[in-house]
């Protein structure tokens, strides 16, 4: 389906919807390494860790699922605080 991002139809939605977007070479997913490392956690968190098996509203899910990352998901490279209390850190120490 590689086709479909070059459509009118998709160039469209784009466009009008004021998204700059950035596609890497054809098969060479290394060249986004930092966005296809979080589609991989999303997917495992999801659909695996979370044992959510709808295909219905993903929008929704995903949006869901970046506030729990955000906001109470803790992450042990951030000293066991979440992504939000670890920025409210920083720029309080500054």
């Amino acid at each position: 389906m590689k086709w479909f991002y070059t459509t009118r139809e998709f160039n469209s939605i784009i466009s009008n919807n004021n998204i700059i977007r950035s596609m890497s070479r054809a098969e060479t997913p290394t060249d986004n390494a930092a966005m296809e490392s979080i589609n991989s956690w999303i997917k495992e968190e999801i659909f695996v860790d979370f044992k959510i098996r709808v295909t219905e509203n993903i929008p929704n899910l995903i949006n869901d699922y970046i506030d729990f990352f955000n906001e109470k998901r803790l992450a042990s490279s951030l000293n066991y605080l979440t992504p939000t209390q670890f920025k409210e850190r920083y720029y309080t120490n500054l």
